[in-house]
């Protein structure tokens, strides 16, 4: 017979479902640099690029799309000429910018970079595939 554990007077704790919705948007790679970019004001598709390093073309357009969806950014396209796409923050996307930065706040007092980021070290171009 297999001994039961012992009973605890607290219950795991669970993700809450408004957490869990918030990291499904906010852990997705390059969401947040992309929204902290944004919170100077609008920017181009190119700015944007230059704006956030390391991020495709592929990618940037992937993740300004799913952030528009969300309704944390708009696109608006002024018909020129010449034509021009800009990216703004909404309201909601707005309210993400004070924690943006508590949490930039937060990972450098308490995280160290990896050695490749760290100012002076040796560059390498084998920067990993992008992924989700």
């Amino acid at each position: 017979m297999t001994p039961k554990p012992a009973s605890s007077s607290h219950d795991l704790h669970t993700c809450d479902a408004a957490v869990s919705l918030a990291f499904s948007i906010l852990g997705k790679r390059w969401n947040g640099m992309l929204l902290s970019t944004l919170g100077n004001g609008p920017l181009s598709f190119a700015a944007l690029k230059r704006g956030v390093p390391g991020i495709s073309d592929a990618m940037l357009s992937d993740r300004l799309t799913g952030l528009a969806e969300v309704k944390l950014l708009t696109r608006s396209v002024d018909a020129g000429p010449p034509v021009a796409v800009t990216y703004a923050l909404t309201p909601q996307g707005e309210q993400l910018l004070p924690l943006l930065e508590q949490l930039g706040q937060w990972a450098a007092n308490n995280l160290e970079r990896p050695e490749a980021e760290r100012p002076g070290a040796a560059h390498q171009d084998t920067a990993p595939a992008e992924k989700n």
